[in-house]
């Protein structure tokens, strides 16, 4: 883990960046491809949207202007959308995608994942899933949210393991027996809200640890997550803060100062339960 090109091998071969940029709330047109455009310049791959953030447009946008302006190439970039709840059947999960292309103005996805469980229906999905991944139109796909029974449910009746599950991770939600469980199944671990949308900063332990090391609380926790082996999505909209989120690669925590974090952990959401949502 050496920059933002630095990438996990997911169980298929394809490289996913450590850490990209998450766009939820960031808002689709100037705001959405203003946010991208500089991600990309300042040297993030990977890019993190959905159907129901309502920014693909947005993103795409911001993604051509930031290939023009680097002269990189599409496959430079890792791309991630999700399929929503309410397209959670085999056709409509299809045309959901399709759709998502258009928006994004891409031929192919790098990452396309389940969004949440919903019960009865993420199995159909599944299905479409992988047959775009065998037709070639997503390089991975995975799944969003999902807890140790989701995927023991969904398993027997896979073709292809997922590649991914994106679940809110951060020091005061460890989920470390999901953790332990996708691990021993080679699906790679993300987090969403990693900084908890900036309720830990204020932590005494992350106040410490990170003027020990020269750094930020922000940069401390995203540190912690590389080295627990979790890619992660920092969302921010701020050119200073992209920026900074990205400085995590010129440090690493002490065994015992990454204990004093995980330590942290109080099983604590901030975003719905995977169990208990109605949307």
């Amino acid at each position: 883990m050496k920059n933002l090109t630095s990438a996990s091998t997911l169980h298929n071969g394809v490289e996913m960046p450590w850490v990209g940029l998450g766009v939820f709330k960031v808002e689709n047109g100037s705001d959405a491809a203003d946010t991208v455009r500089t991600a990309i310049v300042n040297g993030y791959r990977s890019i993190d949207t959905a159907a129901i953030y309502g920014n693909e447009a947005g993103v795409g946008q911001g993604i051509r202007e930031a290939l023009e302006e680097t002269g990189l190439a599409r496959e430079d970039l890792f791309i991630t959308s999700k399929v929503w709840n309410s397209d959670l059947g085999y056709d409509s999960a299809i045309a959901a995608f399709e759709t998502s292309l258009e928006k994004l103005g891409l031929d192919y996805l790098d990452l396309y994942l389940i969004h949440w469980p919903v019960a009865g229906k993420y199995k159909d999905a599944w299905r479409a899933l992988e047959k775009l991944y065998k037709d070639g139109r997503v390089k991975a796909i995975g799944v969003s949210n999902f807890q140790i029974h989701h995927l023991l449910d969904l398993l027997p009746d896979a073709e292809i393991v997922p590649m991914v599950n994106q679940v809110e991770y951060h020091p005061r939600l460890t989920q470390k027996e999901l953790h332990e469980f996708c691990k021993a199944r080679n699906i790679q671990l993300e987090a969403w809200s990693p900084l908890m949308q900036g309720q830990l900063l204020d932590d005494p332990v992350l106040g410490e640890i990170a003027m020990k090391n020269e750094k930020t609380p922000a940069q401390v926790i995203l540190r912690w997550n590389l080295q627990n082996g979790v890619v992660t999505i920092p969302k921010s909209n701020k050119e200073h803060r992209i920026i900074q989120n990205a400085q995590i690669f010129d440090f690493e925590l002490i065994g015992e100062d990454m204990e004093r974090i995980s330590a942290l952990n109080e099983n604590r959401r901030i975003g719905p339960d995977p169990d208990n949502f109605d949307f």
